[in-house]
């Protein structure tokens, strides 16, 4: 049995986040403010076709998965990069001080927007908001590391958006939103996991210390028609 993990995005639309889905019972896709991502059942030669006939122009996607994708002449593959992805079934929290950390809101985010433009954790648009779950660490006013879920399917719930502005690194504010993200998963009765480029060294230490192991190689890539 295909672990549901190998091919997220179509185990996440398929299942408790299918109020998201534009496609079909084949095809399924975010809207384009939520996530740029695509899921197919089965990313081989003959599923193509569903590309080529219902998916939009005028936008850009992204495949997460496990393996490699085939696309056909008609898309145009923009860039790609090797992700690991990683699973904590047993967390190793990091101690809060008593750093103030605080859910997210719709005022939010604009400064979330500014923050994950700066920081570039992964592609977050005006309604990834809509995901949940988002807490954020403040310098005053000022929105300065946050993070939250994004794909959640039986089992498994994503944490995402993990940065932290450069003026503040060295603080441990990751890990300590991090540990707050995979216990309140962990509590629902979900393994927390995400995803990290593979020539990230510096994360995936960080990762590693909290319980996080490497479970997969993921083919990230963002295309267009």
């Amino acid at each position: 049995m295909i672990n549901p993990l190998d091919n997220p995005v179509w185990a996440a639309l398929n299942s408790r986040q299918a109020h998201f889905n534009q496609g079909n019972e084949i095809l399924k896709y975010f809207p384009s403010k939520v996530a740029p991502f695509v899921g197919l059942q089965n990313w081989e030669e003959r599923d193509q076709d569903e590309l080529n006939e219902h998916l939009p122009g005028g936008r850009s996607f992204s495949v997460l998965i496990a393996g490699k994708a085939d696309f056909p002449p008609s898309i145009e593959l923009v860039f790609s990069t090797p992700l690991y992805q990683m699973y904590c079934p047993v967390l190793k929290p990091v101690i809060d001080p008593g750093t103030m950390i605080r859910g997210l809101r719709i005022d939010d985010v604009s400064q979330m927007l500014e923050l994950t433009a700066m920081t570039k954790p992964g592609p977050f648009y005006v309604r990834t908001i809509e995901f949940g779950n988002y807490i954020g660490i403040f310098d005053q006013d000022k929105l300065v590391a946050m993070a939250g879920d994004r794909l959640s399917l039986p089992g498994y719930t994503e944490v995402s958006a993990i940065c932290t502005n450069p003026d503040h690194l060295g603080k441990r504010y990751a890990s300590y939103l991090i540990t707050r993200a995979a216990e309140r998963i962990l509590g629902e009765g979900d393994i927390p996991f995400l995803h990290v480029r593979a020539d990230n060294q510096r994360a995936i230490g960080v990762y590693e210390k909290m319980g996080f192991e490497i479970r997969a190689d993921i083919y990230f890539a963002i295309f267009r028609r």
